[in-house]
């Protein structure tokens, strides 16, 4: 199945190049230009990291190390954000 189609290129090509150690989308990119040109196939390309035990990216690393997640934990959710501000008349002049 293609997972980059500005590109053809495959599962089994991310696969691969995951297996010979490319551990994050730019990586896969920099063998295969997949996630390069409309950028719609880089979530499938994270998936494929994460089910073929790819090491977590520098952002999750570093938050273990802060000690904000645990090293093999998976996110936390997203703090919900505030609702959109109050619309506020404006005075007629």
């Amino acid at each position: 199945m293609y997972v980059c189609m500005c590109h053809a290129v495959t599962e089994d090509q991310v696969k691969k190049a995951i297996d010979t150690g490319a551990n994050t989308p730019r990586q896969i990119a920099k063998g295969c230009k997949a996630g390069t040109d409309c950028g719609s196939c880089v979530r499938r390309i994270q998936a494929l990291l994460g089910e073929h035990g790819a090491r977590p990216c520098p952002t999750a690393r570093l938050a273990a190390r802060l000690g904000l997640a645990e090293p093999d934990a998976p996110a936390a959710p997203a703090p919900a954000l505030p609702g959109p501000a109050p619309v506020v008349p404006l005075r007629a002049a």
